[in-house]
């Protein structure tokens, strides 16, 4: 059986990026598994009409890899996933991606110093450090509702769209009005003959501003690529100010901005009614900031219709909402986002002395800079607890990590450090350092939330800037380790 150096799990942006770090450094006996048949991690599963980014394509792309030929401001899922496919092809991952290999479990070999992993199709490999680089966004949720089975229409979630049903001619229900809703309903209200919007609560929602980039755009770029530079800094700036906004102080600048997603709702939307149903209960930044031109407008159109009043039980033909009124459909798709939590949900992860990685982070998911872990070692996480952001792109977060995991990696490699295991203290002075921090900002002022866990914990963002992030990662300290 082959022993590689490390094995990455999962080919989106963070796996595809530490493949070719690796190999940057000269690292080349590595792997890649891939539970699907193609690359693309979110971009590959998230095929929904109207799918796109909410950060600009110059700042959600490679920093080493960038793209002058991005066909809109906001770049659509097909042309991300192509990107990321180029990004293969040109780095020569190819042969080092195993496709359909689906991450089951991962024992520590105390004895021997490294990781038996498992795969759901039998197969076994042994590595010196595992790399999983699964994401945030990889489990649709689904709320409880009931009596959800009764309902004898089609229904799916949106991240797994179903692309064999016509919604033409059709009443769909849509539960859900957060960053896919937004998107793919303007697009399906110009089929379908009725859309009726089941709204929990509303979203701060920006205008976008996207468009197409003109020919000489393109070409300009091409000719000073010191300008797509510029370009992307700028971006990466503006992005960096919303950071204020995600500060429990900084009142004046949120009223601000409140006021004008008021002004932007109200020149949009015509019924006063649906107006103020339209305008959040909670602070802007409070849930993640939301970004369209088009999503107003669908709502304004006379097939589509938004129901706040809350879902008593789902009947056989469509959804009763606790007024007592009946809602009746043919399709039904639920928009009602990702489990993030526990992170590598499912997964069987075994470290020193049989700990198993979900008793650990029982009640609190705690590494060292999102990456590491105590009690298990030569492990690294790819985009791990509290590394999201709520306002820059993540790819910045994602080479920031896939730089420092390599230095870890080279360290065991070329050093012959047999493991590298963070040392507790150094993980519960940092991880107590970081909840502090959280509690000063905007995203615990709301009980539920993607970024609140259940017993009230902030396990998913970071709560500074992103340059302070690549600043603390932008060399290994291996004196944080055992």
């Amino acid at each position: 059986m082959a022993r590689y150096t490390s094995v990455v799990i999962g080919t989106g942006f963070s796996g595809i990026c530490m493949g070719i770090k690796l190999k940057q450094k000269g690292i080349h006996n590595f792997i890649i598994l891939e539970k699907a048949d193609e690359i693309g991690g979110t971009w590959r599963e998230n095929t929904y009409p109207g799918a796109e980014c909410d950060i600009p394509s110059a700042l959600y792309s490679f920093s080493f890899e960038p793209y002058p030929d991005w066909e809109y401001k906001w770049s659509h899922q097909p042309q991300i996933l192509a990107y990321l496919k180029m990004c293969v092809a040109k780095y020569d991952l190819k042969s080092n991606i195993h496709f359909q290999k689906e991450l089951t479990s991962a024992h520590w070999n105390e004895t021997n110093f490294f990781w038996t992993i498992k795969t759901r199709d039998g197969s076994i490999f042994e590595s010196k450090t595992i790399i999983p680089a699964v994401g945030q966004l990889h489990f649709p949720s689904i709320p409880l509702f009931s009596k959800k089975e009764n309902f004898r229409g089609v229904s799916f979630h949106s991240a797994r769209w179903n692309h064999k049903i016509s919604l033409s001619g059709k009443t769909v229900g849509v539960i859900g009005n957060a960053a896919s809703a937004i998107q793919f309903i303007p697009e399906i209200r110009k089929s379908a003959k009725k859309i009726i919007v089941f709204q929990r609560s509303a979203n701060w929602i920006l205008p976008k501003q996207d468009r197409l980039y003109k020919n000489w755009e393109k070409k300009l770029v091409k000719l000073f690529p010191f300008l797509l530079k510029l370009y992307r800094l700028k971006i990466w700036l503006m992005a960096g100010a919303l950071f204020l906004l995600m500060n429990k102080g900084f009142g004046y600048l949120r009223k601000f901005f409140q006021w004008q997603t008021k002004r932007y709702i109200h020149a949009k939307i015509k019924d006063p009614k649906i107006r103020e149903e339209l305008i959040p209960k909670f602070p802007l930044g409070a849930k993640r900031l939301l970004f369209s031109d088009e999503y107003y407008h669908a709502l304004n159109q006379e097939n589509v219709s938004v129901v706040t009043n809350p879902i008593q039980e789902f009947t056989s033909k469509g959804i009763q909402t606790e007024d007592g009124e009946k809602h009746e459909l043919d399709v039904l798709i639920y928009s009602t986002g990702f489990k993030t939590q526990p992170f590598l949900m499912g997964l069987e992860v075994v470290g020193k002395k049989g700990i198993l990685i979900d008793e650990f982070w029982k009640n609190e998911s705690k590494t060292y800079l999102g990456m590491t872990t105590s009690n298990f070692p030569n492990l690294f996480f790819m985009y791990g607890p509290n590394t999201n952001l709520g306002h820059n792109s993540i790819i910045l977060m994602i080479e920031a990590q896939a730089k420092y995991i390599v230095q870890c990696v080279e360290h065991i490699e070329k050093d012959h450090v047999p493991s590298l295991e963070v040392k507790n203290e150094v993980m519960e002075n940092y991880y107590q350092a970081i909840q502090l921090r959280l509690k000063k900002m905007i995203w615990t002022t709301v009980e539920k939330s993607w970024y609140i866990s259940e017993d009230g914990n902030s396990p998913n963002n970071w709560p500074g800037r992103t340059w302070e992030y690549m600043r603390k990662t932008k060399k290994a300290n291996f004196n944080d380790f055992k």
